[in-house]
């Protein structure tokens, strides 16, 4: 398995859903991440910039997040993992989101997974 960084349940707010009423009002999600570096975790000499800064992904994702309106939460999956690969030195990301909107359940989500150059 490859090395990974994982981000567990980052609070974000969106305007998105499948209504104008529920796009008219900030929805809070929630982002979880797993990150797998392009160069793993080894001979990082405890050195914040020989790694991926996940404060930095964090602050990028929660941004992203709250940009513009989207219908979907598959949309939001889609383009946080692009901006990940494209902004930072990762060989694949895995991205979850989930909303807190459907009657009688906990969460529904998508998760979706993309390497660098597919």
């Amino acid at each position: 398995m490859a090395d990974q960084i994982i981000i567990s349940q980052l609070g974000v707010t969106s305007f998105i859903g499948a209504t104008a009423e529920e796009r008219g009002r900030p929805q809070k999600l929630r982002v979880s991440l797993v990150l797998e570096p392009a160069e793993g975790l080894c001979d990082l000499g405890d050195a914040l910039g020989n790694t991926v800064d996940y404060a930095v992904v964090s602050q990028a994702v929660k941004s992203l997040a709250a940009k513009g309106e989207r219908l979907l939460i598959e949309t939001l999956a889609g383009e946080i993992a692009e901006f990940l690969l494209a902004g930072f030195p990762l060989a694949a990301v895995e991205v979850e989101v989930r909303k807190f909107v459907v009657p009688d359940t906990e969460f529904v989500a998508v998760r979706i997974f993309r390497r660098r150059g597919e």
